[in-house]
């Protein structure tokens, strides 16, 4: 072959080359745009129709970025507190799937401690000197019905007494950039543990990346040595696709209720994790849950038209 007619076949067949190439990048594009159409439209600003009337809350959808209603403040979360007690002390101690852990054994002391808060109308389970509870049942007796005392007794375990557990807690939430959040007591049942609807969020997110935590909070109900059947405060549970995750109430906090329900947007199965806090009714524990219950139909509906 000639020097000019190669030449010539080597121009003929740049053009091809050129074709496929751009032919290959706007198909690309195209995926990224469509993925990106995608991420936008779950992660579009929310309408203020979404939100509840009353107190606060935050929402993600799927992993779109957090959003957060009208008036974030700090203020008490109740038993939402104990989301960040189950998270720490699975981070300190971290259990494999079907894994009991280690062993904690309850004293007179904790007998003692659960007697006042009895007195007191807090949140317990029944407990007994010398029983065993393995990790896994005194998280199930933290976060299904909500126990006080065992908040107590795992905080004692897990870092030697409730003062050091708290400042645990505390850099915690600073490590995950909970700036308005201030955590007093391991249950929440001190009203000074405060937090806002968003920063809960950046938590209950965290905490269900443990799979141990989401299978714990999924569940409807726990058997533990003493107490017996205990059963998760969380009613939504099998309802609307809710897997979880924490209730919490008491007169200064209101309703509280950090959640994550599995619903389909735009045909695809998305999680909807969100938080709400200081709902009001006579029945707290139910508008949190009624609120949140709410928020989730709204949002799929809304993304459904």
């Amino acid at each position: 072959m000639t020097d000019a007619r190669r030449t010539l076949t080597i121009l003929a067949a740049v053009p091809l080359v050129v074709l496929v190439a751009i032919a290959a990048a706007r198909g690309q594009q195209s995926r990224e745009a469509v993925r990106g159409e995608q991420r936008g439209a779950a992660g579009e600003a929310l309408p203020d129709t979404v939100w509840p009337a009353h107190g606060q809350a935050a929402i993600q959808i799927g992993r779109a970025r957090i959003q957060a209603g009208p008036d974030q403040h700090a203020a008490p979360i109740a038993s939402v507190a104990k989301v960040m007690t189950a998270y720490v002390v699975l981070r300190d101690h971290p259990l494999a799937p079907g894994d009991g852990g280690p062993t904690i054994t309850l004293t007179a002391d904790d007998v003692a401690d659960t007697d006042r808060r009895r007195r007191q109308e807090e949140s317990i389970v029944p407990i007994a000197a010398g029983e065993e509870l393995t990790e896994r049942q005194a998280l199930q007796a933290l976060l299904l019905p909500s126990a006080n005392n065992i908040a107590a007794v795992l905080a004692r375990w897990d870092a030697g007494s409730e003062s050091r557990f708290v400042a645990r807690m505390n850099a915690t939430a600073r490590a995950l950039r909970m700036t308005h959040t201030r955590y007093t007591d391991p249950s929440g049942y001190d009203d000074r543990t405060v937090s806002t609807a968003a920063d809960q969020l950046r938590l209950a997110e965290r905490a269900m990346r443990l799979p141990v935590f989401a299978g714990i909070v999924a569940a409807p109900t726990a058997t533990l040595p003493v107490a017996g059947t205990v059963r998760n405060t969380n009613s939504l549970l099998g309802h609307g696709g809710f897997v979880g995750v924490k209730t919490g109430s008491t007169a200064a906090a209101g309703g509280c209720f950090a959640f994550r329900a599995i619903r389909r947007i735009h045909g695809e199965r998305t999680t909807i994790t969100g938080v709400v806090l200081g709902q009001p009714g006579h029945d707290t524990i139910a508008a949190g849950l009624a609120a949140a219950d709410a928020m989730v139909d709204r949002i799929a509906g809304r993304a459904a038209r």
